[in-house]
C-alpha cells in the first residue's frame, strides 16, 4: 500500500531521447505519471542539474553504459517534493523536499520513481534551484580526490575544467585538503577559478600549461581532449591523472605513467553533508545559468561546445 499524495496526479512532461544525434534528437514528450514500487518514492521534480554526460549519452557515446530503449528520458541529478511513497519506506513524508543523483537517468521528467535510499532531504536554506545543482558535481569532486590514495596536504594539484561545476567544488576540497592548487580555464573563466582559491589559473587560451608547470602530484582531466595528452609530461613520478572526461584514458596512458577513469557512485550520506555545508555557507555552489524545461536542449548543446562558469540547471516551475 502507498501513501497518497491528496489529489489524482495527470501525466507529465519528459525530455526524451528519441534517436542518437543531436540537439534535434530531444523532444518533450507527454508521460503518465509513475508508480512507486515498495521501497520507492515518487517524486515531482522542480529543478535538475544539467551535464557533460547528457549530451554523450544523446550522442551515443555511452551506449555500453546505459542499454536504452528508445524514446529515454534522460538526466542524472534532481531536487524535488515527495508525492508518493511506497510500502516500504521509512524516513520520509509526503510533501518533503528532497534532492538526489539518480546513478542512471530520468531527472528530466516532472514526476520519477526513485529508491529511497538515494533521496537526501533538501536544507530548509537551499532553494530547489540550488539543490539540484549539487549532487553529481559535488560528489564527483569529491569522489574523484579520493581516487589516489594519498594524502593532499602539501601535493601539487592540477584540474583542468576548474570553472565548470565539477572543477569549482574540486578547487575549493582539494584547497580545504591542503594541496597547492593549479587550475586550467578559459580567458573569461579566469577570475571565478581565482575567487574559488586556486593558487594559480593558466588561461588556455592565451597560455600552455605544460610549459609552466612541473612535478605534479595529481591532474584532475573534467575536460578532455589534448589537455590529457599533454598532460603525461608534468606529471611527477609518481604522480596519478583521473578523468571523467576521457573515456579512453587507460589506452591513452604511456608506459610508465598511471591514468585512471572514473565515474562518480550515489551517495546519499556523503552528499547530506556536502548539502549541509553549502547551506552553512562553508561551500560555495556556483549556478552560472538557470533554464526553463523546453530549454533543455539547447542548454546541453553549450554544456557541450562551451558555457559560462559554474552550473546549469533547469527551473521545472518557469
Amino acid at each position: 500500500m502507498t501513501l497518497e499524495h491528496p489529489q489524482p496526479l495527470g501525466p507529465g512532461r519528459a525530455l526524451r531521447l528519441q534517436a542518437y544525434g543531436g540537439t534535434d534528437s530531444l523532444k518533450v514528450d507527454t508521460v503518465p505519471a509513475p508508480e512507486p514500487g515498495p521501497d520507492q518514492v515518487l517524486v515531482l521534480v522542480k529543478a535538475a542539474g544539467v551535464n557533460g554526460m547528457d549530451w554523450k549519452v544523446r550522442e551515443g557515446y555511452l551506449r555500453e553504459r546505459f542499454n536504452l530503449t528508445l524514446p529515454a528520458t534522460i538526466g542524472i541529478e534532481m531536487s524535488g517534493v515527495v508525492l508518493k511513497l511506497g510500502a516500504n519506506v521509512k524516513g520520509l513524508s509526503v510533501g518533503d523536499r528532497v534532492m538526489a543523483a539518480l546513478g542512471g537517468l530520468g531527472a528530466y521528467a516532472d514526476h520519477l520513481v526513485i529508491n529511497a535510499e538515494k533521496l537526501v532531504k533538501t536544507p530548509a536554506t537551499l532553494s530547489d534551484i540550488d539543490a539540484a545543482a549539487v549532487p553529481v558535481a559535488a560528489m564527483t569532486a569529491w569522489q574523484v580526490l579520493q581516487v589516489p590514495e594519498f594524502d593532499l596536504r602539501g601535493k601539487r594539484v592540477l584540474i583542468h575544467g576548474a570553472a565548470g561545476g565539477v572543477g569549482s567544488f574540486a578547487v575549493q576540497f582539494a584547497k580545504t585538503a591542503g594541496a597547492t592548487v593549479y587550475a586550467t580555464a578559459s580567458t573569461r573563466s579566469v577570475a571565478h577559478v581565482q575567487s574559488l582559491g586556486a593558487d594559480e589559473v593558466i588561461d588556455y587560451q592565451q597560455q600552455s600549461f605544460e610549459l609552466i608547470l612541473s612535478d605534479i602530484d595529481f591532474v584532475v582531466d573534467l575536460a578532455g581532449g589534448a589537455l590529457v595528452d599533454k598532460s603525461w609530461a608534468i606529471l611527477s613520478p609518481n604522480g596519478i591523472l583521473v578523468s571523467i572526461a576521457t573515456t579512453d584514458v587507460v589506452a591513452r596512458t604511456p608506459q610508465g605513467r598511471r591514468g585512471v577513469w572514473f565515474s562518480v557512485k550515489p551517495d546519499a550520506a556523503g552528499l547530506a553533508t556536502i548539502a549541509q555545508q553549502i547551506a552553512d555557507g562553508s561551500l560555495r555552489s556556483i549556478i552560472g545559468e538557470v533554464v526553463s524545461f523546453e530549454d533543455l536542449p539547447q542548454a546541453i548543446e553549450r554544456n557541450r561546445t562551451g558555457h559560462a562558469p559554474g552550473k546549469t540547471v533547469a527551473d521545472f516551475t518557469r
